[in-house]
């Protein structure tokens, strides 16, 4: 069946072309096929392909399927080939299998959009550069789905592009993300200049054979390669593109924060763990980058209203827990994360569109609540989530978080496994935080939504009349799909003392025995602080947004300082723009100013000014009169002569 690997890519691409090229002139149920039926056809591929692998014995779930040669010059060779592994495996399953219920999720979303057709183009074309990204078996063909993916967020962050605010969004997410992609292709650079290839295969071979661990080499490299984990994946500093994401419509934040672009450092990571074996200052760097964001991340949604942005902050803390994974050498945790947090993420921002797709578009959690019994199905399928998230045993996050928790604390980091127990506790807070505030109390929809307790007003100050209802089966369903794999997806990857791990186990051809093995009564323990943790966070959220919904407002006003500091997400845009954007500005008006107009522009313009006189003295010489041309002719005829005569 590996011969057949090509169809994963080339389906989605295939449904971009034809909606491109035909959908202005076709009707919105065929562009919903093609636009749907393309990815869902191609995760029925990747399945086929998933059981030929688990049907293969160990040693030859590692597959290369070469298509053709694309870049033949002398020794060095690029061809656009596939590698599938289990690591792809697992890649292509998320990025196809929660692609696809986000596809279907869209038909009902955007049923009223104008540009439908266009929504589904670029759709397909974003599976289709991630799927290009995990798929490639070298870096090269890794940096062209790297850059593709890229160029779709700012084509879908920017979708509804008459709203300056998205406009803004996408530029703001396009530069952001090349800041660290310039670091990327720099390691990509290094690479080829050190081992004369960019075949992953070759690549890790040859670097335990030429370097010792903790060469600077290999340093430099692993460094570059995470600038461009830091950009994609939204890990500080380079974060501030992802919140400002929600500009997008709905299904496009689900898409870019569970199944695809974010989740593509975090895979990179993992894909080289050959050369962050060998540089171990890195892989330190990896582990505290992702425990700091997580942490930051999630004190920052601690307070925000905006369902979506809370959503968003969450998305930038998981990532940290991924990072902190693969950075304490749990590579298989860190996937594992990531595919769950797919799951219960990709729920979590769908179920929020239901709520905008029910209330009119607010998203302001002031301007919610009561919806538990009328959206039924949205509010039972965004509480999975939140379980899920918050690491309630059984569910799936509780798993995968864990395994993280008992690598970073069994490799001997204990401070990045207290920040990440802090943050699993800030976790559980905030998300059921949203919970409570959406769908519990009474509805707030019906009156106009008070102040901010500081006396801020709020961004959206406009009352709007709403009648809230369940979202259709379209959308739904997929909501149904979703939250069964949150309950239930962390089951392949139970601890040693709960089960069968079979997500290590299926991992080891790639990663081998990484994982950390603790003495059972600690994994109790370990097990039991983060589930203590998590239950901590629900209960102050449910005392404080249920029981007592006055202790919030005071505790706002007592430490106004800190709520501002948290409101204003510790001002980081507005140092960001003081600092780097505001001075790049008035340096590019100075720039146009005094070099563009002054002098590319003056020296064009002083050169047709020159012209222009010298046409207006010649054209005085054009009288029309023969008398006056017969006399010019005696004159130079004379001068002529008076030269040639002194000569």
């Amino acid at each position: 069946m590996t011969n057949y690997l090509w169809l994963v890519p080339a389906l989605p691409l295939a449904g971009t072309i034809i909606n491109a090229i035909f959908s202005r002139k076709m009707p919105r149920w065929l562009v919903s096929i093609i636009g749907v039926g393309s990815v869902g056809l191609s995760f029925l591929v990747v399945l086929t392909q998933f059981i030929a692998l688990l049907d293969s014995d160990e040693p030859h779930r590692v597959i290369n399927v070469s298509l053709y040669t694309w870049i033949p010059v002398s020794d060095f060779k690029i061809d656009v080939a596939f590698l599938l592994d289990p690591l792809s495996a697992i890649m292509l399953l998320v990025v196809t299998g929660v692609g696809f219920l986000i596809h279907v999720y869209s038909v009902g979303y955007m049923a009223e959009d104008e540009n439908y057709g266009r929504f589904f183009t670029y759709l397909n074309l974003f599976v289709f550069s991630m799927l290009i990204l995990v798929l490639g078996n070298n870096y090269l063909l890794m940096y062209v789905g790297w850059e593709l993916v890229g160029l779709c967020s700012y084509l879908l962050i920017s979708f509804w592009f008459h709203k300056p605010a998205a406009a803004a969004a996408g530029k703001k997410a396009f530069v952001t993300t090349r800041v660290g992609d310039f670091g990327f292709g720099l390691g990509v650079l290094l690479i080829f200049a050190t081992f004369g290839t960019l075949n992953f295969d070759q690549v890790f071979h040859a670097a335990p054979q030429m370097f010792a661990v903790g060469a600077p080499v290999m340093t430099i490299i692993t460094l570059l390669l995470f600038a461009g984990a830091v950009g994609k994946s939204a890990q500080l500093p380079l974060y501030v593109w992802l919140p400002d994401a929600m500009e997008g419509p709905t299904p496009v934040s689900a898409l870019i924060h569970a199944a695809t672009m974010v989740t593509a450092g975090v895979y990179m990571v993992a894909r080289s763990h050959e050369l962050f074996a060998l540089a171990p200052l890195s892989s330190e760097i990896v582990a505290w980058t992702g425990a700091l964001t997580a942490i930051f991340a999630a004190t920052i949604a601690l307070v925000q209203m905006d369902l979506k942005r809370v959503l968003a902050y969450s998305t930038i803390s998981q990532l940290g827990y991924m990072f902190v994974g693969v950075g304490v050498a749990a590579y298989g945790a860190g996937i594992f994360h990531l595919m769950t947090h797919a799951f219960f993420k990709a729920l979590l921002f769908l179920a929020a569109g239901s709520v905008m797709h029910a209330m009119g578009g607010v998203i302001d959690m002031r301007r919610l609540g009561g919806l538990r019994g009328i959206m039924r199905w949205t509010y039972l399928t965004f509480f999975a989530a939140a379980l899920a998230i918050a690491g309630v045993p059984l569910f799936s996050g509780f798993f995968s978080k864990d395994e993280i928790l008992a690598a970073a604390f069994g490799s001997g980091h204990i401070v990045l496994w207290a920040i990440g127990l802090l943050t699993a506790g800030l976790t559980a807070f905030y998300v059921f935080r949203a919970f409570f505030l959406t769908f519990h109390g009474a509805p707030r929809w019906e009156t106009e939504h008070a102040t901010r307790p500081t006396g801020h007003a709020s961004q959206d100050a406009q009352h709007a009349a709403v009648h809230p209802h369940e979202s259709p089966a379209v959308m739904t369903v997929p909501l149904a799909i979703l939250a069964v794999l949150a309950a239930l997806g962390g089951f392949v990857g139970m601890p040693s003392v709960m089960g069968h791990n079979w997500i290590a186990e299926f991992f080891h051809p790639v990663f081998g025995a990484h994982e950390a093995h603790l003495p059972p009564l600690t994994e109790w323990l370990l097990m039991g602080a983060s589930v203590a943790a998590g239950l901590v966070g629900i209960a102050t959220a449910y005392w404080f947004y249920l029981a007592r919904p006055e202790i919030p407002v005071r505790l706002a006003a007592r430490w106004s300082g800190i709520y501002d500091l948290l409101w204003h997400k510790y001002w980081v845009d507005e140092i960001y723009s003081a600092l780097l954007v505001e001075p790049g500005r008035r340096l590019a008006m100075w720039l146009w100013q005094s070099v563009d107009v002054g002098t590319v522009d003056g020296f064009a313009n002083g050169l047709g000014r020159t012209v222009a006189g010298a046409s207006r003295v010649l054209r005085g010489w054009q009288t029309g009169y023969a008398r006056a041309y017969a006399l010019m002719m005696l004159i130079g005829t004379v001068i002529v002569i008076g030269w040639l005569m002194l000569r």
